[in-house]
């Protein structure tokens, strides 16, 4: 079976341990440990005897709810069958321009959008200096006829770039992409996205999911949140129905579960802070600072080699970086997760380096 590009394929990481997929204590994926939402599984359930309708095409519901979170009108919200379904309407927009700016290492799923429409890239690496990434964006932004893509807080490396340090692009791109899958994550009081500023700038597009921090993948569920008329010119090029009925609903009470919201805001920082100080603390192992559910570890082993042997003799999954072509093979990412199961990784991977070390 082929290796994959993205984290959580299970059943590639089963073939390789020799278990069932249930089996397999995943840290590749980037998905909160404390959910679904009971609110958001009872709303699935209540919905079973309206499968048999078609959803609202306009979801006026979900997008009233997300109106009421985000306070904003209705209009400038519009759901999507995940925020990959979106990038691809969104790379469709970026390949009109001369140019799309991209800030890597990148998403593999910006690669293939962009790609899909014969969309120009510009690559613009992020710094690493002293464990900190930087972003500095020079030459590259200066004509208005590009666009910019980028995402915060960033994946894999973890940064949250402050608001005030990207609203200079807004100026300078024609279009500026923010994806802010992982905005959620971080603390009320801390977080930086651009959803407060949407209303004045036309060319802001912020992506947002509600697969990550509600524990949803499997529902497929984001939304983008800009100018009306962007909106409106998007649906014209989509399929109908691309949110199905019981995705609306469980996200429609998965926003009003502020109970799930604050346990989960209580939950992350010291699990992550634990993950970080027992990798730290292996010999070999650098982590890096992050503001979000995940943290990329840069190592002095093969970590492709280090992925197989956590597998095959723990049953336990880690990201690879090898899709993130500037990282490479001497990184790997690990999302958090409750504190028995960091542990039992750190245990895995201070004997696994043992190992690997002497070979």
């Amino acid at each position: 079976m082929r290796q994959p590009a993205h984290g959580g394929n299970l059943a590639w990481a089963a073939a390789l341990a020799g278990c069932p997929p249930d089996a397999i204590l995943d840290f590749s994926a980037s998905i909160s440990p404390l959910g679904p939402p009971n609110s958001a599984i009872a709303a699935i359930l209540s919905q079973i005897g309206n499968l048999k309708h078609y959803p609202d095409p306009n979801y006026s519901e979900l997008r009233l709810a997300l109106s009421h979170f985000h306070q904003l009108p209705p209009e400038w919200i519009l759901p999507g069958n995940g925020s990959a379904e979106l990038l691809t309407l969104i790379g469709r927009e970026l390949a009109q321009l001369a140019a799309t700016i991209l800030i890597t290492p990148a998403f593999g799923d910006y690669y293939r959008t962009l790609k899909a429409y014969n969309a120009k890239v510009l690559e613009c690496p992020l710094s690493l200096v002293i464990g900190h990434w930087s972003l500095v964006i020079g030459h590259l932004s200066l004509t208005k006829d590009k666009g910019l893509l980028l995402n915060n807080p960033h994946n894999p490396t973890g940064k949250l770039f402050s608001r005030d340090s990207i609203l200079p692009y807004l100026e300078q791109f024609a279009l500026v992409v923010v994806d802010e899958a992982f905005m959620d994550f971080v603390l009320p009081n801390e977080e930086q996205s651009l959803i407060p500023v949407v209303q004045e700038y036309r060319n802001l597009v912020v992506l947002r999911s509600l697969t990550k921090f509600y524990s949803l993948p499997g529902l497929r569920l984001g939304y983008a949140i800009a100018h009306p008329d962007c909106l409106a010119k998007w649906q014209l090029w989509r399929d109908p129905w691309p949110v199905n009925t019981l995705a609306a609903a469980a996200a429609i009470a998965a926003l009003q579960d502020t109970e799930f919201q604050q346990q989960t805001w209580a939950w992350l920082p010291p699990a992550r802070n634990q993950l970080f100080q027992g990798l730290a603390e292996i010999p070999g192992l650098q982590p890096q600072i992050s503001a979000a559910n995940f943290l990329l570890v840069e190592s002095q082993q093969s970590t492709s080699q280090l992925q197989q042997q956590l597998l095959k003799h723990h049953q336990i999954l880690i990201r690879d970086c090898l899709s993130f072509k500037e990282l490479g093979d001497r990184f790997f990412r690990v999302a958090v997760r409750e504190e028995s199961d960091n542990q039992r990784l750190l245990t895995a991977l201070s004997g696994e380096w043992g190992v690997g070390s002497r070979e």
